[in-house]
Parts: C-alpha cells; structure tokens; sequence
C-alpha cells in the first residue's frame, strides 16, 4: 500500500490549496449569518458563482466522480487527500467545486442508475450546477436507520407510474431556491420481503402535491451549504414509469449503494475538519497566557495537542486504506473498513474540534470563529451516514462471523 499522491494527485492538491488561499479562505465571511435578526434568505451569496467558475478554469470541477467523461476521473485513493483539503472550509469549498452533499450522492445515483433520458433531464444540469437536489429517505414516524421502515406509500397509478402519500423529513437540500429533483424512497412493494419493498423515484421539487412543509435546524444552524434541512408532505403526487430510477421494488439496494463507497467522502473531509481545528488550537494557545505562562508551556495543553495529532493521524491512514481497499477490491470487500471509519472518522474530529474550543473559552462557542460550525457538523455526521450504533453492529456481526463454528 502507498498512499503517497501520484502525480496527478499533487498536481491537483497544489491547485486546490492556491484555491482555497486565495479564494475559498477570503470569502468565507460572506458565508455567515452572523446577526439572527437578518431576514433569512436561501439565495447563495453571489460570490459562490465566482468561486465555482474560477473551479472549473483552474480544473477543479466535479472532482468526486471517477467517470472521466463527465467527472475528474479519479479513484476514491486520489480524491482523498483533496476532499480533506475542502474539508477545512466545508460550508464553502465543496459547493465551490460542485463536490457538496446531497447533490454528490444523488450524481452517483444517476450516474450509475439512471437511464439515458434521466442522465439528460437530471444528471447533466447537476453537474453544470445548474440546479440542485434533495434525498428524500428519513420520516419522522419510523426509525429510519434501518432503511427498510421506510413507509412513505407509492402506491400503483394508472399508466405504470406511482401515487406518492406520506412525510419526510431531514430532506437535506429541498430548501435551496435552487433545489429541482427530490430523489425519493418509499414502499411501493409493501407485501414483499423487507429488502425488496421500496422504489425509489425522481420527483420535480415543483410537483403539484409536493408541500415543503418546514425548514429544520441542526443545532441551531440553518445548513445553507447543504440546501437546509426540510420537513416535506406529499399528497397524492403523481410520477410516471419514467420516474422511477432503476428496477421498482430495488430502492434498498439503491439507497445502499448511495450510503456506500461514495459516501465515504465525508470522512475525507472530516479530517479537514479536524485539521482546521488544530491549525486553530495551535495559534490560540500560542498567543494567550494563563496563571503567568503562555497556554502553550502548560503541561495539559501539550497532552490536548499531542493526542489531538495523533487521532488525525490515525484517522487519515484508516480512511486512505479504506479507499484503496474500495479502489483494489471494491466496496463490499471494503464493508468492515467502511463501517469503522463511519464510526471513528465523526467521532474524532468532534473530539478534536471540542478541544480546540476549549483552548478558545468563551469565544470558541460563539461565530467569531468557525469552530462551532465545524462542531455542529461533525456532530450531525454521526446520524448523516446512519447512526454509529448501526455501524457498530454491522462490524460487530462481520468481526465475529470468522469465529463462528460451521
């Protein structure tokens, strides 16, 4: 294993890092909502535009998706190390590169589900940017971490196509202004086996019955990065067979497939997280003293630093082997490697993000500094992939099958 950057690597993470010093880093401010009076606005600041055509002049455009034609065409082993990068400004520099969750995840979808007149409708408008899109799976009557409660009804209409009635929920990306594709998942199979009684379904945002119900906060912030969170009914909504992406009755497997390889990119860029919180630390501690010495000569300071470079460290080798196992021998090889860094990856970059707030006091709760937002973050990615205990289990269960007795 060698998770040194190929040449094609470097060459983009040099790119990448001159972008987020002299563009990414700069507009941040313009990012934050810091007075709650404001009238809130789901209109993206006007440099975002700016930002994403400097991306594309300099290369750095849907870097996620390994299709050389429509993507950079690179393996998950070369994404790594720039999806960290991006992780540093992650309510900025992923939209930037048109690399940002939902829209990531719903791209993958289409590009290996889709057929040729979704890829057209959708798919192609996704990765111009010229819209945007929501994954609509999580209900608020049912324990969604396990997929298979998903009980918003599909039931059959006239022509092949469904009749959509229910509630969802932490529809992440439904309330950008920009938002025009909710990737749905419901049971439209309902007297079938668990893993077989879903489809999933590409509704237009503006659908008559579409009823965007409420806007969610997490933690008190709002995620315009992401396209907000939305609490959404649908009423009777009608789709045709052309609609429904892939085979019905497969929607599991879909939303598997989405929640898999591909959504490892989140704990890429949670080390970039961390690291920006470190980054952070290093230069608080330095600049203030307590009890007569710079924070930085105390002795519980050096153990916060110490062990806070040695977690990141850790997490990194973990995550870059996971994905060169996906890359060698793919994604259902790489299961256990999957589920243990959905696990460590939320957990260490919170672990060393509340220390750094710590180092700051009272400041590191507030805006001043973006230290609270990447809290907030890394603490909603410990439900955004499934939550922890679900990951637990499932390494549990492969750990301790090579012991049982055939």
């Amino acid at each position: 294993m060698d998770f040194a950057p190929d040449p094609r690597t470097e060459e983009l993470r040099v790119e990448l890092l001159a972008f987020m010093d002299e563009h990414v880093y700069p507009a941040e401010a313009q990012f934050e909502r810091r007075d709650p009076a404001q009238p809130f606005s789901w209109e993206r600041p006007k440099i975002m535009a700016e930002l994403q055509m400097e991306a594309r002049r300099r290369g750095l455009w849907n870097l996620f998706l390994p299709d050389h034609e429509r993507g950079a065409g690179l393996t998950n082993l070369q994404y790594a190390p720039l999806a960290e990068i991006t992780g540093r400004s992650p309510h900025v520099a992923p939209e930037a590169l048109n690399c940002a969750a939902p829209d990531t995840g719903n791209m993958e979808l289409l590009h290996l589900f889709a057929t040729p007149e979704q890829r057209e409708h959708w798919l192609e408008p996704l990765l111009d940017a010229r819209i945007r899109s929501a994954f609509c799976m999580t209900e608020p009557d049912v324990a969604s971490s396990d997929a298979s409660n998903i009980a918003l009804a599909m039931a059959p209409s006239p022509g092949g196509g469904f009749r959509l009635s229910g509630r969802k929920w932490w529809s992440t990306g439904a309330l950008s202004i920009d938002c025009a594709l909710l990737v749905v998942m419901g049971r439209s199979h309902p007297d079938a086996p668990p893993h077989k009684r879903h489809t999933i379904t590409l509704v237009p945002r503006n659908a008559p019955g579409v009823v965007i119900r409420r806007g969610l906060s997490a933690f008190g912030y709002w995620d315009e990065t992401h396209g907000g969170h939305a609490e959404i009914e649908f009423h009777d909504v009608e789709v045709g067979p052309e609609a429904v992406l892939g085979v019905p009755g497969h929607g599991f497997a879909l939303a598997q497939a989405r929640l898999g390889p591909g959504r490892i990119h989140h704990c890429m860029r949670l080390i970039g997280m961390a690291e920006r919180a470190f980054d952070l630390m290093c230069e608080r501690v330095t600049r203030r003293v307590a009890f007569g010495r710079p924070l930085a000569e105390q002795g519980v300071v050096h153990e916060v630093i110490a062990d806070s470079r040695v977690k990141i460290e850790q997490l990194r080798l973990q995550v870059l082997r996971c994905a060169w196992l996906i890359d060698t021998l793919g994604a259902k090889a790489a299961a256990s490697e999957i589920s243990a860094i959905k696990i460590s990856a939320p957990e260490t970059a919170q672990w060393v993000i509340d220390k750094a707030i710590h180092m700051h006091g009272a400041g590191g709760m507030t805006a001043d500094s973006p230290l609270a937002m990447l809290w907030a973050q890394a603490r909603g990615l410990r439900f955004a992939d499934g939550p922890e205990e679900v990951h637990r289990m499932s390494l549990a269960r492969r750990e301790l099958r090579r012991f049982q007795v055939h």
